[in-house]
């Protein structure tokens, strides 16, 4: 599986973004998919996950609320809407999909094997 993601950008605080994850190769659909971001001089941590049939999310408490995941597999792209944007969001923001197919909306990075390059997310107050 390939990952790209796109849509980063730098924000005030308050504001939207959506970050989106294109992937090729093997069967998008059969993946547990997730976000983790990476700020500077932090360990990379969990934002959000989906079940590989969409039916189960699971979210980081720090954005639960603010932030939804979710999947086209029409189009072969994991999303990330992100709303009402703080500036503890910054940090460098990954799609993953899972070391497993048919995987549910797990939240440790162990449990992902493909990743995506990373999308820049700054938010300024």
């Amino acid at each position: 599986v390939q990952l790209v993601e796109s849509g980063g950008g730098s924000v005030q605080a308050g504001a939207s973004l959506r970050l989106s994850c294109a992937a090729s190769g093997r069967t998008f659909a059969s993946y547990g998919m997730g976000w983790f971001r990476q700020a500077p001089g932090k360990e990379r941590e969990f934002v959000a996950a989906i079940r590989w049939s969409g039916g189960s999310t699971s979210y980081a408490d720090s954005v639960k609320g603010r932030f939804t995941i979710s999947r086209d597999y029409a189009k072969n792209t994991l999303y990330l809407q992100m709303n009402s944007l703080k500036p503890e969001d910054t940090a460098v923001y990954y799609c993953a999909a899972s070391r497993t197919l048919y995987s549910g909306s797990y939240n440790s990075p162990n449990d992902y094997a493909y990743w995506g390059q990373g999308a820049q997310v700054t938010v300024s107050s």
